[in-house]
């Protein structure tokens, strides 16, 4: 079974909307720090040991830089009882190409 995928354009109009989306970027550190949409970090090695910093009563959205390891977050949170995650189709990459070229590729 696939997990809840979330296009960058779809996004962007929740978020412009007023949507409360916590945004959960699982990038590396060094990765965030070169280009971010302003998520909370928790690297995807860590987020199992970290996964009591998160609400499960929110709607998260899981970001990395092309998708993979945000499906792998998801996965791991549905695992721990989420039910409002999706991963951000395309990740990082996918955000600057459709929404917002400002935000860097690397």
């Amino acid at each position: 079974m696939g997990v809840p995928e979330m296009r960058a354009e779809d996004l962007k109009q929740r978020l412009d909307a007023g949507e409360n989306l916590f945004l959960l970027d699982v990038r590396d550190e060094f990765e965030y720090e070169t280009s971010n949409i302003g998520g909370h970090l928790i690297p995807l090695a860590e987020l199992s040991g970290r996964v009591n910093e998160l609400d499960a009563t929110q709607k998260i959205v899981a970001i990395c830089k092309m998708g993979q390891r945000g499906v792998k977050a998801v996965q791991l949170l549905q695992k721990a009882g989420f039910n409002q995650v999706w991963n951000l189709t395309g990740g990082i990459h996918a955000w600057s190409d459709r929404v917002d070229h400002g935000v860097r590729k690397y």
